[in-house]
């Protein structure tokens, strides 16, 4: 099991765990909420990892090949443990949208990749955080392809103004509700 020893104080904010020349470009956004069992309690000493394009649509990662520029201040991963409220918070920007080539014109919307690890890395969940308003929600298969709507609405952020810090970030409230009628759709093969 992890704990906050194995995290480092820069690990939760992707725009300073890389920065080497000044700050990433792009919308600072805050991403913040509750991971929590099928009874609504809150599940704490979770270790959540994210991972995500960068402003202009761009991995770090060998097999991305979309010509979009990298910024050398963002490589789009960061982790944190839920405190004992269940609570979690990253510091990041906001994700551009990309091509992938699945069928033509195929862009994926904006999203960040969310990472959950129970009691050991046997125990992972994954799932995908996606912003309110983003019309290319409706084009995109995989979005498209959790049948159920209402787990479709789940997997969209909200946006919330408390948690918003002003002219500096704007913030996103993400639960993620591990079992249960409610629970967050998680990609297949998780455990």
């Amino acid at each position: 099991m992890y704990g906050e020893g194995d995290i480092g104080p820069l690990d939760h904010d992707l725009t300073k765990n890389a920065a080497k020349n000044g700050e990433p470009l792009g919308e600072r956004i805050i991403v913040s909420g509750r991971v929590l069992d099928e009874s609504g309690r809150a599940v704490p000493n979770t270790l959540i990892e994210i991972w995500q394009a960068n402003a202009a649509g761009r991995y770090i990662h060998k097999n991305d090949q979309h010509d979009a520029p990298l910024d050398p201040n963002f490589v789009g991963a960061g982790r944190t443990l839920t405190d004992e409220y269940g609570r979690y918070r990253f510091i990041t920007i906001k994700p551009g949208a990309y091509p992938w080539r699945n069928h033509p014109n195929a862009w994926r919307p904006a999203h960040i990749h969310f990472s959950l690890i129970g009691r050991n890395f046997s125990e992972r969940l994954v799932t995908q955080m996606y912003f309110p308003g983003d019309p290319l929600l409706e084009h995109d298969p995989i979005y498209q392809g959790i049948p159920d709507p209402k787990a479709r609405r789940r997997l969209i952020a909200t946006f919330d103004l408390e948690l918003t810090r002003p002219e500096w970030a704007l913030g996103y409230r993400f639960d993620i509700v591990l079992a249960g009628y409610e629970r967050t759709y998680f990609e297949e093969g998780g455990h």
